[in-house]
Formats: C-alpha cells, structure tokens, sequence
C-alpha cells in the first residue's frame, strides 16, 4: 500500500471456494490532508488483485472489495484521532458516561491525551452550545467514532446560496 501512498487499516477474508470475499481496507496516511479517491482506490485494487493473483494463495475465484474505513469510522488508533481533529466525536468512557464533540486536540504518542469540547444542540433552528474543553486520557476511552455532522453541511450549503428574501425564506 505504500507504493500508493496508504496505509493498510484492515484485511479480511470471508467465506471459501468461489464464495471467497477478501475485503480491505485502506486509509490515508496520518500527514495526508488529500482525499481517499476512487483513483487511489482503484490503484490498490489493481496492485492487490495482480499481488493475489501472482502469489497464487487463493485456489479458486474470489471477490475483491477495496474501500475505506468510512464516514462514520471507529477511532481505535492515535492516528485516528488525529485525522479526526476538528471532527464531532462520540465518546463512550469506561466509566460508563459519554461525551459527544467537537475533538479540539490530539496529544503526541501512540496513547495521547485527548481534548474534545462539548456541544449540544438546543434545537431546531439554534445555534448548538459549546461547553468547557473535557481533557480524557487515553485509557478513560473505551471505543469512539466520528459523527458526520449534516447540520455543518446545511450551514455551509446556506452560505454558499447568497442573500435570502426579506421574509428569511429562500
């Protein structure tokens, strides 16, 4: 995967005979600001499918799916989290509590503090409510993922459509 400029992020293999389905997942490397591509995804799946192929190690036909981890990925390693920063989270603690978020900040290593700021949505048509930043250490969380936040969406979409008439309809 290095030689397209990613990071191998999961490998399975499911079934058997020509049942066979070998799923990978591929994902940016931790300093890659670009996107996940259906180019680059088209590359890996070129390069795995003729390394399969040339390495004979499945004896009969197989399906090959190639993607990425998702929008909604589970963070499970440090850099993870650090390509989530600026992201909304949702945290579940050890303890038991949850934390939903803004991640602010990303600490250095492979088990990092992390800093995530509270928001909360007080309702239709209202801007959400930050809180105070929430330092969690890096044991304190027992899984977590990023939360696509269609609300940031609509509010860029709003934006981008220039003034409204008078009455606040568009």
């Amino acid at each position: 995967m290095t030689g397209a400029g990613l990071l191998l992020d999961g490998l399975e293999v499911a079934g058997s005979g020509r049942s066979t389905v070998v799923r990978v997942t591929v994902d940016l490397g931790e300093d890659d600001h670009g996107t996940l591509d259906l180019d680059r995804v088209g590359d890996v799946t070129r390069a795995v499918s003729d390394a399969l192929d040339a390495a004979d190690v499945l004896p009969s036909a197989y399906t090959l799916e190639v993607g990425s981890p998702g929008a909604e990925r589970p963070l499970t390693a440090a850099r993870h989290w650090r390509r989530a920063r600026g992201r909304t989270v949702v945290v579940r603690r050890v303890d038991g509590g949850a934390l939903t978020g803004r991640l602010e900040r990303v600490g250095d290593g492979d088990a990092p503090d992390l800093v995530v700021v509270p928001v909360t949505a007080p309702g239709k048509g209202r801007r959400p409510v930050e809180g105070e930043p929430v330092t969690l250490a890096w044991d304190d969380v027992r899984d977590a993922r990023v939360q696509v936040d269609l609300a940031a969406v609509r509010d860029d979409e709003a934006d981008d459509a220039g003034p409204r008439d008078g009455a606040g309809r568009g």
